[in-house]
């Protein structure tokens, strides 16, 4: 699936093709994806993003951890939005500038940008070259054979052109962040330096398990040329080039008795081929594959030699562009799971996104609830202000002892908050963690009760209850906003225990003191009577102090 925006504002109309996985910036800056001439769009305005569920887009930009909103907003199809996942033909204004919205299928593309593979075995070669020996031979590391002065000023012209159109290929390239358009302007420069009469641009879909190619960008020199309804690609000259690291030059296969039977090749009257890989020291990103079908107008060495240095410089500019769209993603990361996880688990989601479970699932956590006893009369002699200050220095506190014990920040709720311990990271010391926490919480506020009270505060306490059991975690609610989050019957009974503990209490389940891999100093309680139980809750109080 391919997705556009078509945009129409006050100096003309273009059309922007979105990356599949990665973000669009839109606004009135030069440094945007979409830059919209328009005092009325703000210097960032909005970004569209593209997910597993589809385009995404997001009213406003991040600046840090911090999404701030347009001034003057976002609308889709007339409505204001601040989030939409779009649908195909939706209409998006920003200021005076209109952006069509469209989705289009494999099938509606036009008949030469569909690429097939065939796995016909291949034939003997003429030339093979690696694109280490190509990039030093044009750096001048590899000297050039003894020619005559006619053949070396001839030489010199060609290398003059080449040069000349590297370096507008390179000065184009140095803004640009949309695949298509690398491409485009790699597969132009190939044309116009090259015979070929097809260029296909094939990258890894890092996407699938097997990291299959697809095609990035065809380009025919004459489309009238194409015989048949597709492009045939050799899979078998494909793999070879991205195995052995390897440029390759397969010239006049007609003569090749090995290749000659190949159904790609004789259907599509092929008669010479380069592929040169898309590779960089660190990694390989695909090929560009090019071919012939006038067997008076071959490929040469030349030619082989000015494909792969095209395709290296091209390597270049993707692996600049996949790491942008890694580094925007991972701020969207970071400012989505920064605010309520320790920063080791955004590593480790950064790291190994599938190393966590974040769909809903049903596993073992200890949850802690936490509140502030007697709020309610303090807010009742504070000014709003002076409310919102002490909450703020609270859970700043209390967040930071959490996410030192490994835990999840679910909610603040009023002047409580709620913690998951085993979720999404789990391990065999959450209960144990959980208790730790809870202990090292009251601990803190000693000492921020000792902070607050030069600011005019009065001493606050808190009461903490924890519980351990299986409950549903993973992303609860709509389409517009969404958080991670625990339910069930063990949040429940965390919140009871939390209601019953008074100022300066650390109340835990027995399932929570047997779940601990250390002993705590623990007193018993009367067992808790809680509704829809049918036997009472064995407590205990942790003794802290």
């Amino acid at each position: 699936m391919k997705a556009i925006v078509k945009i129409t504002d006050n100096e003309n109309k273009q059309e922007f093709t979105l990356p599949r996985f990665g973000i669009c910036k839109i606004g009135r800056a030069r440094d945007n994806d979409i830059v919209l001439n328009d005092r009325r769009v703000s210097r960032y305005h909005a970004h569209i993003k593209g997910t597993e569920d589809g385009f995404l887009i997001v009213d406003g930009y991040f600046v840090g951890e911090e999404l701030r909103r347009s001034v003057n907003q976002v609308f889709v199809n007339g409505e204001q939005v601040y989030e939409k996942v779009l649908k195909d033909g939706d209409i998006i204004k920003i200021g005076g500038s209109i952006l069509e919205f469209s989705l289009i299928a494999e099938e509606d593309l036009p008949e030469f940008e569909k690429v097939d593979f065939d796995d016909e075995p291949l034939g003997k070669t003429q030339f093979l070259i690696s694109a280490k020996d190509i990039m030093e031979k044009h750096a001048g590391k590899l000297a050039d054979e003894a020619i005559s002065v006619e053949d070396e000023i001839k030489m010199l012209q060609r290398k003059a052109e080449i040069l000349a159109m590297f370096y507008e290929m390179s000065k184009a390239l140095s803004s640009v962040f949309d695949l298509k358009e690398i491409f485009a302007k790699a597969t132009d420069l190939i044309f116009r330096a090259t015979p070929a009469e097809r260029v296909v641009a094939l990258l890894f879909d890092e996407k699938a398990p097997d990291k299959t190619l697809y095609p990035i960008a065809v380009k025919l020199r004459d489309e009238k040329a194409l015989l048949s309804g597709k492009v045939v690609v050799s899979r078998t000259v494909t793999q070879k080039v991205l195995r052995e690291k390897v440029a390759l030059l397969s010239q006049d296969v007609y003569a090749d008795k090995e290749l000659a039977g190949a159904e790609s090749i004789v259907s599509q009257e092929i008669r010479s081929t380069i592929c040169a890989p898309l590779i960089t020291e660190s990694e390989i990103h695909g090929v560009i594959y090019a071919d012939r079908l006038n067997p008076f107008e071959l490929f040469s060495k030349e030619d082989l030699e000015l494909i792969t240095a095209v395709a290296a410089q091209t390597a270049i500019v993707v692996e600049t562009v996949k790491a942008h769209q890694k580094l925007a993603q991972e701020e969207i990361i970071r400012a989505n799971y920064g605010r309520f996880m320790p920063e080791h688990v955004v590593q480790q989601i950064l790291k190994d996104p599938n190393s966590f479970r974040l769909g809903g699932s049903n596993q073992v956590v200890t949850v802690l609830f936490a509140d502030i006893r007697g709020f309610t009369s303090i807010a009742e002699n504070e000014n709003p202000e002076r409310i919102v200050e002490l909450l703020n220095r609270y859970f700043t506190a209390m967040s930071e002892v959490i996410f030192s014990y490994g835990g999840t920040l679910d909610k603040y709720i009023g002047d409580g908050l709620m913690a998951i311990f085993g979720a999404p990271k789990v391990s065999p010391s959450d209960a144990t963690n959980a208790v730790k926490c809870a202990i090292a919480m009251q601990k803190r506020l000693l000492q921020l009760n000792r902070e607050l009270e030069k600011f005019g505060y009065k001493p606050i306490n808190i009461g903490i209850g924890l519980h351990t059991g299986i409950a549903t975690v993973g992303y609860v609610g709509s389409e517009r906003r969404s958080e991670y989050t625990a339910i069930g019957d063990t949040v429940n009974l965390a919140a009871r225990l939390e209601d019953c503990a008074s100022a300066g209490q650390i109340l835990i389940s027995e399932e929570t003191a047997k779940a601990c891999a250390e002993s705590f100093y623990l007193i018993p309680h009367e067992p808790l009577r809680v509704r829809n139980r049918l036997k009472p809750v064995n407590l205990f109080e942790v003794k802290w102090k």
